[in-house]
């Protein structure tokens, strides 16, 4: 089956196909993508950044695959990794871990489980990609606010009442509701533990910013209380 966006896709790089018949028909009976590469180079020119998925490696002693599990975080791939060997050894598991690799099965006597791995291994990583996105997402939703903006949401995300945010910038409290009915949807959040959940942390980055001080805009930096626990 050829993998076609946005299923994810198990990749297996391997020399020689043919001796992993089991690992193969137990990897493309699952429902996602299956593809079969012969080399590193192959596989890494073709390989859509943006696919989710798995990669299962064979690995036998000191090979190229290991310089393959190298090269794959230098080009920033996070494809979980999961090796295969039938010459496992510790020091071969040590040196696949410390390349990178998500997990290592040994085989024969890992192949009744490889199955769930790769479920597991997949279904983490399409997680990791939607957290990803949404939090890119996020992030170009909060580069569009307004200083002023800025300002209410951090305050916002710091536990202060409509009140007190409206005495700390000394506008009136109906003028603090109309912010934060503009962040709600500007920011596209439904709710406050949405709006603290998303947006709390690119507060705490702005904050950290020495070119950015609250409150500049009135000549007079505001000081902002601890965040109220949750």
């Amino acid at each position: 089956m050829m993998c076609l966006a946005p299923l994810p896709c198990i990749h297996l790089v391997t020399r020689d196909a043919s001796a992993w018949g089991e690992v193969v028909l137990l990897a493309s009976g699952l429902h996602f993508g299956f593809r079969v590469w012969r080399d590193a180079d192959s596989f890494l020119s073709e390989l859509d950044p943006d696919t989710t998925g798995a990669i299962l490696v064979e690995l036998a002693g000191a090979g190229p695959e290991l310089a393959l599990l190298d090269r794959l975080g230098s080009l920033g791939v996070d494809l979980p990794v999961i090796v295969l060997s039938r010459d496992a050894t510790v020091d071969l598991c040590r040196q696949a871990f410390k390349a990178g690799a998500r997990e290592f099965l040994p085989l024969p006597a890992a192949e009744d489980s490889l199955p769930e791995v790769l479920r597991k291994a997949v279904g983490q990583h399409v997680l990791e990609r939607q957290r990803l996105q949404r939090s890119r997402h996020a992030r170009s939703l909060y580069t569009r606010l307004s200083e002023r903006e800025r300002e209410v949401l951090s305050l916002v995300v710091a536990g202060l009442t409509n009140k007190e945010i409206a005495r700390a910038l000394a506008v009136s409290p109906r003028t603090v509701e109309v912010h934060r009915a503009r962040l709600a949807g500007k920011l596209e959040t439904d709710s406050l533990a949405q709006l603290v959940r998303q947006y709390a942390d690119l507060v705490d980055e702005d904050a950290r910013r020495p070119d950015l001080v609250c409150g500049q805009a009135w000549a007079a930096p505001l000081a902002i209380p601890a965040r109220r626990p949750a």
